[in-house]
């Protein structure tokens, strides 16, 4: 899932325990538009305006391994970071783990005749690399490989397309032992474990993610400490972006080895930054987090350098970079997924202010507008080939109705509003393929544990039933005919 503490950026004036806070307030007009280097193309979109998507625009849901899969010592999973961090006491808000999540594992073929039932043409789900090696590197688990064939072939049967992610976050724990992410040998055996996964599934799928959201296992693994592994430590997480983006540069090498015809590439998630007001300080802080979590990846992977400003307020010295390394994590890619939630408003002296518009039950902003502002400017900035919108969803407090359904009428006005966006972008001339709506079920929510809920499908925590919200039958509807009303 995309970046759910998107202030996770550490200035001179904040110490690693203020990473995660959030400082909103209504922003003065015209400041988005000064910010330094970004490109701000107002959204067109008018509120209530019927938007039809074009025809073979694929329909579907999101999820990850660690939040769904339970099952964690089932058939040689081995150890993950997220199994040893939320056994730390205080690390999860409820206490929490994903020991059992959804059970995933054992209900998968309960789970695509669902989705086939809402009229979804495409999953896009996460391999677990402890599932597939469970030392990180070394012997490969046939029995972990076996599942994602006997899903990846359920899908295929059901008519649904399957859209893998490498990489969500939940690193071998041997691995983390050995450094983590910081040491470069954590990217090599990425590339060895890619290439385990794509000799088994290669032939049949046709669109591989390398790596979700990397500013998050980078930023909040390894400098604000909130999801595993839980360190604070600004250079190791400097040198984590780093080794993320190299590790996706190989494993995007071997995927085109062995899978040819396959289109390979990266999902970055996006939380548009705005100045509280017009003080230079303020203006300063939002350009800062533009740079640091919303360009830092993007420009690696369009062949421009790290965002100056970032370099030289954390003095990295860039040690990690070898030669060859810039034009590595510089090879085309075939597709951007993009993932987005929430804007945020940021004020330098730390103030706490609400959001000025409606939010989540996250207490995230709904902000449809910086969406439309954020694609458009995506596509002028860097012109990737292609896009899939491959997370965007919210959570809300899931009113139930008289007869046991969960009537979330704020959720569907959340999906209906980022939708006309997207279809708004697409007639500006934007190439975005399909929609992946965030999420499926309600799942560990990570630091949160399952205190919030994304899903479009309710899971009952006692028996683990599957019950469609209202918001997944009006998706289901909209899946069917490629309007949004």
């Amino acid at each position: 899932m995309l970046n759910r503490y998107p202030t996770a950026c550490q200035t001179q004036a904040e110490s690693a325990s203020d990473l995660g806070r959030r400082r909103s307030e209504a922003p003065s007009t015209g400041t988005i538009a000064r910010m330094t280097g970004e490109i701000a193309i107002a959204s067109k979109v008018a509120p209530g305006t019927r938007a039809r998507l074009p025809d073979g625009f694929v329909w579907g849901a999101a999820t990850s391994a660690y939040q769904v899969e339970g099952a964690t010592t089932a058939d040689g999973r081995g150890e993950s970071i997220w199994d040893r961090f939320t056994r730390q006491p205080g690390t999860i808000g409820d206490g929490s783990t994903g020991d059992t999540a959804c059970d995933h594992y054992h209900r998968w073929e309960r789970d695509v005749a669902l989705m086939a039932e809402l009229g979804l043409g495409a999953y896009r789900f996460s391999v677990a690399w402890p599932r597939v090696v469970p030392a990180g590197r070394g012997v490969v688990n046939p029995a972990g490989l076996d599942f994602y064939e006997r899903l990846v072939d359920g899908l295929l049967a059901a008519g649904i397309t399957p859209l893998p992610t490498l990489y969500h976050w939940d690193l071998p724990q041997a691995l983390e032992d050995a450094g983590g992410w910081p040491v470069r040998a954590t990217a090599d055996a990425f590339a060895d474990y890619a290439v385990a996964v794509v000799e088994r599934l290669g032939d049949r799928v046709g669109t591989w993610m390398t790596i979700n959201e990397p500013y998050v296992p980078a930023y909040l693994g390894y400098i604000s400490g909130e999801h595993a592994p839980g360190r604070n430590d600004v250079d190791a997480g400097l040198a984590a972006c780093h080794h993320l983006l190299v590790a996706h540069g190989l494993a995007l090498g071997r995927i085109r080895e062995l899978a040819p015809s396959a289109r390979a590439g990266i999902v970055l998630n996006f939380t548009p930054t705005v100045p509280a007001s017009d003080d230079p300080a303020d203006v300063e802080l939002a350009e800062l987090r533009e740079d640091l979590e919303n360009r830092w990846f993007i420009e690696a992977l369009a062949g421009r350098q790290y965002p100056p400003r970032v370099v030289e307020r954390y003095r990295w010295r860039g040690e990690e970079i070898v030669a060859g390394d810039a034009e590595l994590i510089a090879q085309p890619i075939d597709v951007l997924g993009i993932n987005y939630y929430t804007r945020q408003i940021v004020r330098a002296d730390g103030a706490g202010h609400e959001p000025p518009g409606p939010t989540t039950a996250m207490g995230w902003e709904i902000h449809p507008e910086s969406f439309g502002t954020l694609l458009r400017s995506i596509h002028s900035r860097y012109g990737f080939p292609r896009y899939v919108i491959t997370e965007n969803g919210a959570a809300m407090r899931d009113h139930r109705r008289v007869d046991g359904r969960v009537d979330d009428a704020d959720r569907i006005d959340y999906l209906r509003s980022h939708l006309a966006e997207v279809a708004a972008a697409i007639a500006d001339g934007m190439p975005i393929e399909g929609y992946m709506v965030w999420s499926l079920l309600d799942n560990f929510e990570w630091a949160y544990g399952y205190s919030h809920r994304f899903g479009i499908v309710e899971v009952d925590p006692a028996t683990l039933e599957r019950i469609p919200k209202a918001s997944a039958l009006w998706y289901a509807d909209v899946a069917r005919t490629g309007v949004v009303s």
